[in-house]
């Protein structure tokens, strides 16, 4: 692994960690300010491991995310989206 990649890991570790200490951010506000959430990671975490040849399925690519399983996460700490939540989404994704 290369000092660049070194790095990187580091930096998306300390992405997951952040994350984690920010359990109040829900993943419609984070798509709402930034067009990506914990879900994304997820998905290109799967994505980057398919790349490397390597098999990770949706789930355990979510529980490595989350760091927990997501049904207990969702349990645990997301609440449900305010109409505003909702009305900044639908205004900020493209129709599709």
């Amino acid at each position: 692994m290369s000092t660049e990649e070194k790095i990187e890991a580091a930096v998306f570790r300390r992405l997951l960690e952040h994350l984690d200490s920010r359990k109040d951010a829900q993943n419609i506000d984070l798509m709402n300010l930034a067009g990506f959430c914990r879900n994304c990671l997820s998905k290109w975490y799967v994505a980057a491991a398919a790349e490397q040849g390597q098999e990770i399925d949706y789930a355990s690519a979510r529980e490595r995310v989350y760091g927990m399983p997501y049904p207990q996460w969702k349990e645990k700490y997301q609440s449900e989206a305010t109409a505003e939540q909702l009305a900044a989404f639908d205004k900020n994704t493209p129709a599709g």
